[in-house]
């Protein structure tokens, strides 16, 4: 008599932490300048200022991204008119995609080719995105198609 095992998901998620390296098609990488997230050219003894992003995967194409051992959370917040990215003090792996106040820290991510975007679920048609110079944050767009900012990155799990 043959033994069947069924695994059936137990609906709770893994909130395995991984860390990856992201740039953006333009060769910066991300790094903290005065508790801001900037993109830039890194060079000699200033590589090592390069943030690894900590990411929770949630749902297939669904992820929570973090800083610092996941101990600082990108969200997306809207205050009036205004939409822009914010980096919280929360612990990535605190977050959870059935609470409502957590889907600002929700991106969905999109692969085309070797490049990968980012869109705020808590904001849709809002896109992860650097700027054309270099040392300036990395913020929220609502145009990734008007060739002011560069919204697709390389997305790399860290070695």
């Amino acid at each position: 008599m043959a033994l069947e095992t069924v695994c059936r998901p137990s609906g709770r998620k893994s909130s395995k932490m991984q860390a990856f390296r992201i740039w953006d098609v333009n060769q910066k990488t991300f790094y903290l300048r005065n508790n801001q997230l900037v993109a830039g050219y890194l060079q000699g003894p200033n590589v090592n200022l390069e943030e690894k992003i900590d990411v929770v995967p949630i749902e297939p194409h669904a992820l929570f991204l973090g800083i610092h051992g996941g101990k600082m959370c990108l969200s997306c917040v809207k205050s009036g008119d205004e939409t822009r990215l914010q980096l919280e003090a929360v612990n990535i792996t605190d977050l959870s995609e059935n609470r409502k106040q957590d889907k600002r820290f929700t991106f969905i991510r999109s692969d085309s080719g070797p490049t990968t975007s980012f869109e705020s679920a808590a904001c849709p048609g809002w896109f992860l995105c650097t700027a054309m110079e270099a040392d300036q944050p990395v913020s929220l767009t609502n145009m990734p198609d008007e060739g002011v900012v560069v919204t697709k990155f390389y997305f790399q799990e860290d070695e």
